[in-house]
């Protein structure tokens, strides 16, 4: 009988230990050392993604106002071609302008007679001019 009173009582003394070991083990402060060890061990990595992303974030941003800065370029340009068109006509008009002053200056070089060549004159003598001065 000893021995069964015995064994009943390091029955209860073992499920005494056994409870109080589990109320240790969950304790709050147990809890909140295991979650410290986490933030620990995790929050580097944690770091170096935020900083990774935050880069990404600035590339992308560049490179949307690049492709937007892009697209308002062209619309421009498709938006100009009425300014081309006046350029190119006065560029025509301008053309078209030499070339009735260079013909109407090579028509009253040829109708003047040629006169003598100021170096050959006299020194004193004025140099006549046959072209008009309009």
């Amino acid at each position: 009988m000893e021995d069964q009173e015995m064994q009943l009582k390091v029955r209860r003394v073992t499920d005494k230990f056994t409870e109080s070991m589990y109320v240790l083990a969950n304790e709050p402060s147990v809890a909140l050392y295991r979650l410290q060890e986490h933030v620990r061990r995790s929050l580097p990595e944690l770091v170096q993604h935020k900083t990774d992303m935050q880069s990404w974030e600035e590339q992308s941003q560049g490179a949307i106002y690049s492709v937007e800065y892009a697209c308002s370029a062209v619309k421009s340009m498709t938006n100009s071609s009425l300014y081309f068109k006046n350029i190119d006509g006065l560029l025509r008009q301008a053309i078209s302008m030499k070339e009735q002053i260079s013909n109407s200056q090579g028509r009253s070089l040829h109708d003047v007679t040629p006169s003598p060549s100021p170096l050959v004159s006299a020194p004193h003598a004025p140099p006549t001019s046959s072209l008009p001065l309009d």
